[in-house]
C-alpha cells in the first residue's frame, strides 16, 4: 500500500460512517510513522482501521469497501473493519500515539515499538517479516520492544513467549537468518 491509497481508504471510510476519526491499528499505519517504508513494510492490500469514537461503525466500512467489495476490486487494496481489541498493545499505547490530520480526516496510529508487540503477540511468518524488517532498520529497538511487551497483562498473554519470539527476530537480524 501507498500513502495515496491509505488516504484514498480514509476518505472512503469517512464517507461511509460519518466520522472523521479513525484509528489505524495494522501493518500499514507504518505509513503514517515513516517517511519512506521499506517495501516488506508495505506490502499488505489492507489498511485495518476502526471509527475512533464509534468502533461499532467498522462494520459498515468493512462490508462497504472491505475485500472482494467492489472497492477492493476495483482499486487493489481495502479496508479491514477491525475492533479496538484487534491487536493486542499495552494498555497506555495511546499516550504514544501518532495523530496525524489530512484535511478534516484524523488518522491515530501506534508508534512502531508498540506496533511491533501487536505483531509479535500475534506472531505470524508475515509478523516477523515486519518486524525484523523495523529492527533492522533501527526504527524499533529490541530493548523498549522488550519493556512494551511486559506492559501487556500477563493474565491475557504468555509474555515470556511474545519477549522469545521477538528476540529471535532480532538475532536473525545478526546472524542473517530469515532475511526477507
Amino acid at each position: 500500500m501507498k500513502l495515496s491509497q491509505l488516504l484514498h481508504v480514509l476518505r472512503a471510510s469517512a464517507d461511509i460512517s460519518g466520522e472523521k476519526s479513525f484509528v489505524l491499528i495494522g501493518s500499514q499505519a507504518v505509513l503514517l510513522a515513516l517517511e519512506e517504508a521499506d517495501g516488506v513494510l508495505t506490502m499488505s492490500d489492507e489498511l485495518d482501521l476502526y471509527p475512533s469514537l464509534a468502533p461499532e461503525k467498522a462494520d459498515l466500512i468493512d462490508g462497504a469497501i472491505g475485500a472482494l467489495s467492489a472497492f477492493h476490486d476495483e482499486f487493489g487494496y481495502h479496508a479491514d473493519g477491525v475492533s479496538p481489541e484487534t491487536a493486542v498493545m499495552p494498555a497506555d499505547w495511546m499516550d504514544r500515539a501518532i495523530f496525524r490530520c489530512f484535511g478534516d480526516i484524523t488518522a491515530i496510529c501506534p508508534d512502531l515499538h508498540d506496533l511491533c508487540v501487536s505483531k509479535c503477540a500475534a506472531g505470524r511468518d508475515k509478523d516477523a517479516d515486519f518486524v525484523r524488517v523495523l529492527l533492522r532498520d533501527g526504527y524499533v529497538a529490541i530493548g523498549t520492544l522488550e519493556e512494551r511487551i511486559h506492559l501487556l497483562d500477563a493474565t491475557k498473554h504468555p509474555i515470556e513467549k511474545i519477549v522469545a519470539w521477538a528476540r529471535r527476530r532480532h538475532i536473525e537480524n545478526q546472524t542473517g537468518a530469515g532475511q526477507s
